[in-house]
């Protein structure tokens, strides 16, 4: 018998071009039937951001899976139902399915829509409001609805650390982390690597991990067999490389696509990554910031709309060749950004990545070619095809259901209200002096403050039905007695180190 890892070596071992998705119920029989499958799994997305997933064995799959689905109890859901109504149902997206190369058992892996039975009257199913993928096709159907355009691609570059090994704690007594990573520089002066061997001291330096080549770069391999699972998927991988900060940080991007095809991505993306990292004994983390003193992890958001064959976003004729459209919508995600961070950087880590110092853009401001800005606009071609904005905010704790969602929506209430974002900065908005750095706007520093920002602008969100009030109540609520007050409940360690004598 195979064990897990060698399941997903064997898969991400495949050849080939980027496999096709099925297209239909029928297609997903066939696949079935082809491939010896016995398991049925089902995935679906909780408020927060996570997977979930339960397992239908064959002889219970029929096409009732696609159109009645099956149920499961949604109070043990997080941000779902109460117990006394916690009957639900999950109904099968067909163009999903994929062999999924993490189980030893042949197993088709499907994204579900989640239904509340109830919920459009007594044994009438609908659509369930706070499914967070609900929220992203609701968003999409806006873009059209409202003939602003037809589509809107996404293009999101994760970026993630693989340590060796990680352990932590919090209880009455005691509170701590340990993180570790052959690749850190910290571990340069140990007698032997964490693998047993000599310690032969190639490590990149802090802010110096971003292409080294081999032997500094040590997980090549690693990534390369993520992005050939991943193909696996039906994902386009344009690139993978080491990132900035030692200690085994990395990124993988995918090609643009729709945003509920990509959000659904986002979550194949992390799922695949802490799968095979496991299979080779590491751990993966899409914490934004689980080393202090190097740069975290963002989540840059690439974005622009479509109109048939045009791009809505250009104007050889505009700044950076950007249209007054995109401009307007850059604008929006300027203007309502503290709102947006409550989804797009959504925990009370993420604010130990978003301080200024650090590649991390805190600066509410828009440039082309600019790292330091908030909003960047890229000039690697000079292409209509090609221009989009990058908010560089972000990052992946988000959901990216609601995180793709809620700029899309900020964005194009720029767009409706004609949000001037005002002029460029071209400079490094790092190294300003300190009487112009004060004019510029930076995002909050906390989680609790985009929360609170969250709570007065919402109007946004709200246009065409694609979020609802319910949803941004339980949300905020969820986040604030699940994540901000008991984090101010607890002692941290540095507190020890500042005011033990006191």
């Amino acid at each position: 018998m195979t064990t897990r890892g060698q399941r997903a070596s064997r898969a991400a071992a495949s050849t080939g071009p980027v496999k096709a998705r099925p297209s239909s119920v029928a297609d997903v029989m066939r696949m079935v039937e082809q491939n010896d499958i016995q398991m049925i799994d089902l995935k679906f997305c909780d408020l927060p951001g996570t997977w979930q997933h339960f397992t239908v064995p064959l002889e219970e799959f029929d096409e009732s899976l696609f159109t009645k689905g099956t149920g499961f109890d949604g109070s043990s859901i997080r941000g779902f139902q109460q117990i006394q109504e916690s009957d639900m149902l999950v109904v099968a997206d067909p163009v999903t399915a994929v062999i999924d190369p993490v189980f030893e058992i042949p197993t088709l892996s499907i994204i579900t829509n989640v239904v509340d039975p109830h919920g459009a009257g007594p044994n009438q199913p609908a659509r369930y409001p706070r499914d967070p993928r609900y929220i992203a096709q609701k968003a999409e159907e806006y873009v059209r609805s409202s003939g602003v355009g037809d589509v809107s691609y996404w293009g999101p570059e994760l970026e993630f650390f693989v340590f060796d090994s990680v352990r932590f704690d919090q209880n009455a007594r005691s509170g701590y982390y340990f993180v570790d990573s052959d690749e850190g520089i910290w571990n340069s002066g140990a007698e032997e690597s964490l693998t047993g061997e000599f310690n032969l001291g190639y490590r990149p330096r802090p802010k110096e991990g971003y292409f080294p080549a081999p032997p500094f770069d040590t997980m090549q391999d690693l990534r390369s067999e993520i992005s050939m699972a991943l193909r696996e998927f039906g994902i386009h991988v344009e690139k993978h490389h080491h990132e900035v900060a030692t200690g085994g940080q990395a990124e993988i991007d995918m090609r643009f696509d729709a945003l509920t095809r990509m959000a659904d991505n986002v979550m194949v993306y992390k799922y695949i990554t802490k799968n095979i990292c496991r299979a080779h004994g590491k751990v993966a983390t899409f914490m934004p910031k689980p080393v202090f003193g190097d740069n975290g992890s963002g989540m840059h958001v690439h974005q622009s709309i479509w109109k048939g064959n045009d791009n809505l976003f250009s104007d050889p004729e505009g700044y950076a060749g950007i249209s007054d459209f995109g401009l307007y919508y850059i604008g929006g995600l300027l203007r309502h950004a503290p709102a947006l961070l409550a989804f797009c950087a959504p925990t009370t880590n993420s604010y130990k990545r978003l301080v200024p110092g650090y590649e991390a853009p805190v600066n509410l401001a828009y440039s082309q070619r600019n790292r330091s800005a908030c909003a960047r606009i890229p000039a690697y071609f000079n292409d209509p095809r090609s221009k989009r904005v990058e908010f560089r905010a972000p990052d992946p704790t988000c959901n990216p259901y609601l995180a793709f969602a809620a700029m899309l929506m900020a964005g194009l209430d720029g767009v409706k209200n004609k949000i001037h974002p005002g002029e460029p900065l071209d400079k490094d908005l790092y190294d300003l002096p300190p009487r112009e750095a004060r004019r510029i706007k930076q995002t909050p520093g906390s989680l609790e403050e985009v929360l609170n920002a969250l709570k007065r602008d919402h109007a946004f969100l709200l246009e065409g039905g694609v979020f609802t009030q319910d949803l941004i109540d339980t949300y905020v609520d969820y986040k604030f007695s699940r994540e901000v007050d008991p984090m101010r409940l607890r002692p941290h360690p540095h507190e020890f180190f500042l005011y033990f004598d006191a």
